[in-house]
């Protein structure tokens, strides 16, 4: 690990000049992957500093960012350096410890979302007794913190007579950590490895599902709240590979509770910062069409849409809450935004990115690219891709665009058109 002496608060390639103090607020924001690179990319529309704390200095903010400091989230010193001198310390993801978090509120440090908000996004168990408190519609679960207690997972299993899902409350993100068990002898094994490892367990029911949609919110220190339209996202092996905004065929009243909701838990929870709310659409739960699956606080993939099909992206918003500025227009810009997901195929296409995307231009120019910076492995993200129906109005037009946008994603990650298409026929 590349680090700078203990007196430097801020470390830098060593060919770059030193970054001047800024003039306008700085926000440092804990982790260097590509949520906090389109956040830099928004920090510069804004007159902003964004100082990020990286791992590396090939990780996809320290790429762009002249401000980097390179340490580890898991080091006191290290979040200590990026936070010095900081108006807010934000998170590009929430695998930071609770209790080196509550150390640097002692000390001073203006951490949003704060602690005991954060606590909600990193631990699935914390969240699920938490929103039954508040009443929320979450799927039946049980939590197992100790080895000796499997005994309740039979006793939950025999209760709900049905499939189940095994967590670790704590570490997984894209589906890791999250399994489907065969039987319940199944459920017992993953548990037994989970809880082996030092970690907690919760297990749900398997609902009846329709659909996943995701209700992404806002909230500022003054409490100011704001909402864009629920979409729909859509799932592969844990990962999503779609985001439809707004979700097609969603009742008026479902997507008004599900905003309500997510603005509620916002408040609730004392969340600053964007929250997305990830949400079941069920056929056939007792506690209704929808049910919490889980939270983020931070930006998220299912709010990729907004950089090109709101008035207001979830960067921008990200960065105008922690400021405590007043949040921006969510409304959406065109009548539908479909986003695809690049993710990184199993072999790597002799073709560079470059050229891919220099014919996927030639192809759609009308394809809106966000690449990472990012190396090419199997199942990485890599970058996305929106695509704007500015007349898809309708079912056909709706499916149109998603099939344009498989198209265009699975060519960035294969380097092969799926309908056999040539630019030199």
């Amino acid at each position: 690990m590349v680090r700078e002496p203990e007196n430097t608060p801020v470390s830098h390639r060593d060919n770059m000049m030193a970054v001047p103090r800024p003039r306008t607020p700085l926000v440092a924001m804990v982790g260097g992957g590509q949520l906090a690179r389109m956040t830099h990319q928004a920090a510069i529309a804004l007159g902003q500093s964004l100082r990020v704390l990286a791992n590396t200095a090939d990780e996809p903010a320290a790429q762009v960012a002249p401000d980097v400091v390179l340490g580890s989230h898991t080091d006191l010193e290290d979040l200590r350096r990026v936070a010095a001198g900081a108006t807010a310390l934000t998170f590009d993801h929430e695998h930071v410890p609770t209790e080196l978090l509550v150390k640097l509120v002692a000390e001073g440090v203006n951490v949003l979302p704060p602690p005991e908000a954060l606590v909600h996004a990193q631990d699935k168990l914390v969240m699920r007794r938490r929103l039954e408190a508040l009443s929320a519609p979450v799927p039946r679960y049980v939590g197992i913190e100790d080895p000796d207690a499997l005994g309740e997972l039979d006793r939950f299993a025999a209760d709900v007579g049905g499939p189940l899902v095994v967590k670790a409350a704590r570490g997984g993100y894209d589906g890791r950590g999250v399994q489907m068990p065969r039987d319940l002898a199944h459920a017992r094994d993953i548990a037994g490895e989970y809880l082996a490892g030092g970690v907690s367990v919760l297990v749900e029911e398997r609902v009846s599902l329709r659909r996943e949609l995701s209700a992404l919110v806002a909230r500022s220190p003054f409490g100011q709240g704001a909402a864009w339209p629920v979409v729909e996202t859509v799932q592969r092996d844990g990962i999503c590979v779609q985001v439809i905004a707004p979700a097609p065929d969603l009742a008026p009243a479902v997507a008004s509770d599900a905003q309500r909701l997510a603005l509620r838990l916002a408040a609730e929870l004392g969340v600053v910062g964007v929250l997305a709310v990830e949400l079941f659409e069920t056929t056939g739960s007792a506690a209704g069409p929808l049910l919490v699956n889980e939270l983020a606080m931070r930006p998220h993939n299912s709010g990729h849409w907004t950089m090109d099909g709101s008035r207001t992206s979830q960067f921008e918003q990200h960065l105008r809450a922690v400021l405590d500025y007043p949040l921006g227009d969510t409304d959406a810009t065109v009548p539908v935004t479909v986003m695809a997901n690049v993710l990184g195929a199993a072999q790597t296409p002799e073709m560079g990115i470059d050229e891919r995307l220099h014919h996927l231009f030639a192809r759609m120019p009308d394809a809106r690219v966000h690449l990472y910076g990012k190396t090419e492995r199997p199942g990485r993200k890599v970058g996305h891709i929106n695509f704007l129906g500015t007349d898809a109005a309708g079912p056909q037009d709706l499916a149109e665009l998603r099939e344009r946008a498989e198209l265009a994603a699975h060519w960035l990650s294969h380097g092969q058109w799926t309908d056999g298409w040539d630019p030199h026929d």
